[in-house]
């Protein structure tokens, strides 16, 4: 493979209502997505890619111009000089970016453009490159914090009647116990989970362990990102399960995670884990110890999207995840739309990794693009 070009597209999607979490409230996703050109055994062949970073570093360290920045002064280099000089394929771009430390959002793009192309090359789509045997993956849904409890049961009962199989509440001090009472009263048999994006500390075990009245699937990333030790506690003083997300950014940090017993289950993001091999690596490290892992999301148009579709359906991925259609979010996706069919979701069987945006939709919403030199 040699890389011919890349350009990167900065899109502004507005979200169909605003998505409040213990950390921000988001109106409009500002979406950085990559377009690799690449020539591949004499042919020319396009990959695409979206990085999981927000437009702010409130997430995580990584942010959108700080992804583009590292991209193309760091990154691409050096995929650029090492497809000069040897095989240059997915399963290598991680070896030939290690000596950029972290960065594991900007990373995880340039890996997936990459894996693309190489799979549209091939003919082959991800679904079979993973291994996958199932069609279609069962599709929960992230609810944000609302302004009311009333709002918030208007809100669920909306998305269960649409058809979705899982409900995730996001939580954090103020927002916590009654709001998760009043949705398991009035939806007694619904599989419901809680996120509190790290928004509290172990001096909150007591009323966290509240939160046990409730049957919950789990409780994720109760405590701050580097407390996994912290987090090992609370597992002990909670029986609702603890699962990380934003603590388990590699394998490594997952194979720490179940040792310790900070984590009974892994939420595990792509982009987040530095890209889709290292979190296929995560999936088989927990399956091998008997933890339940699922598929989380960060506002993915259908780029992103359907690549985690695909890696949801691992036989580890025992637990529904925040793969929901587009609509959920956007008016507009633009790729074509991925609608819930029986609340589920269907995996693409088509060459690639990603889906390919309609460039009409593409050009529409987009703000900003910018050739990176190679």
């Amino acid at each position: 493979m040699r890389i011919r070009r890349v350009q990167l597209h900065t899109l502004a999607l507005p979200l169909v209502t605003p998505f409040t979490t213990s950390f921000s409230t988001q109106t409009e996703r500002r979406v950085l997505v990559m377009e690799l050109k690449a020539a591949i055994d004499g042919h020319e062949v396009t990959g695409w890619a979206e990085c999981g970073a927000l437009s702010e570093p409130v997430y995580s360290s990584e942010y959108t111009e700080g992804v583009i920045d590292v991209v193309a002064r760091h990154l691409l280099p050096r995929l650029v000089a090492a497809g000069a000089v040897g095989p240059l394929t997915a399963e290598t771009v991680s070896e030939h970016l290690e000596k950029v430390v972290g960065h594991r959002m900007a990373k995880a793009m340039l890996e997936t453009a990459v894996l693309d192309a190489q799979l549209r090359a091939a003919g082959l789509s991800f679904k079979d490159y993973l291994g996958v045997t199932r069609d279609r993956v069962p599709s929960g849904v992230s609810v944000g914090i609302q302004d009311s409890i009333p709002r918030l049961l208007d809100t669920v009962a909306a998305y269960l009647d649409e058809g979705y199989q899982r409900i995730k509440l996001k939580i954090q001090p103020g927002w916590d116990i009654e709001p998760v009472r009043a949705v398991r009263e009035a939806h007694p048999r619904v599989p419901l989970q809680v996120d509190a994006n790290a928004a509290y500390t172990l001096v909150d075990a007591a009323h966290l362990a509240r939160l046990d009245a409730f049957d919950l699937l789990l409780i994720e990333q109760p405590l701050g990102e580097d407390d996994m030790r912290q987090h090992a506690e609370l597992a002990k003083r909670m029986s609702t399960p603890m699962c990380l997300d934003e603590s388990v950014v590699s394998a490594t940090a997952a194979a720490d995670a179940i040792q310790t017993g900070a984590a009974q289950v892994i939420n595990i993001k792509p982009s987040r884990v530095g890209g889709y091999l290292e979190a296929r690596r995560i999936h088989d490290i927990a399956r091998a110890h008997g933890v339940a892992v699922w598929c989380g999301g960060m506002l993915e148009t259908g780029i992103g999207r359907a690549a985690n579709a695909a890696l949801a359906g691992l036989p580890g991925f025992t637990l529904t995840g925040d793969i929901s259609a587009s609509g959920r979010f956007y008016k507009e996706d633009i790729t074509e739309p991925f609608v819930l069919v029986d609340g589920h979701i269907m995996i693409p069987d088509a060459p690639g990794l990603a889906a390919v945006p309609d460039p009409a939709r593409l050009e529409a919403a987009t703000v900003a693009s910018v050739d990176l030199p190679l």
